[in-house]
């Protein structure tokens, strides 16, 4: 059964895009853990991010740095903080989360509430900043 990551990048669920090659997908987190909380994914369906083939998590990782610079672009804070936890979906992810504090990397705090609009304006934004 295909995860719902595999849904989005199948254009079967829609989603707030902010980058996207022919390897990899970055959108928005419909429930962010802060402002820009972006997840990028491989467009190959992989469960675990470490069974990656050692080029694909390469290019995965680079893939990321150039989002997470338009990111914090965009959106104010001191640094864009990684995580990478892999048990709410079964398909490899890296989250990205615009921090300025050690808490502000926090999954069990109270999620972020955006408007649609709000979500739109952003990965537009964010989609602009960046530089593939």
């Amino acid at each position: 059964m295909a995860s719902i990551f595999s849904k989005i990048i199948e254009g079967t669920i829609p989603a707030y895009k902010v980058a996207e090659n022919e390897h990899f997908l970055a959108f928005l987190d419909i429930s962010p853990v802060a402002k820009g909380h972006t997840l990028v994914v491989p467009k190959k369906e992989i469960d675990y991010i470490f069974d990656l083939e050692d080029d694909l998590l390469q290019a995965m990782m680079l893939f990321s740095k150039k989002v997470a610079k338009g990111l914090k672009a965009v959106v104010p804070c001191n640094r864009i903080g990684v995580s990478v936890i892999g048990l709410e979906v079964p398909h490899a992810h890296i989250h990205l989360v615009p921090i300025s504090h050690l808490i502000d990397l926090d999954f069990a705090k109270p999620r972020v509430q955006l408007s649609a609009a709000e979500m739109t304006a952003l990965a537009a934004s964010i989609q602009d900043a960046i530089v593939l």
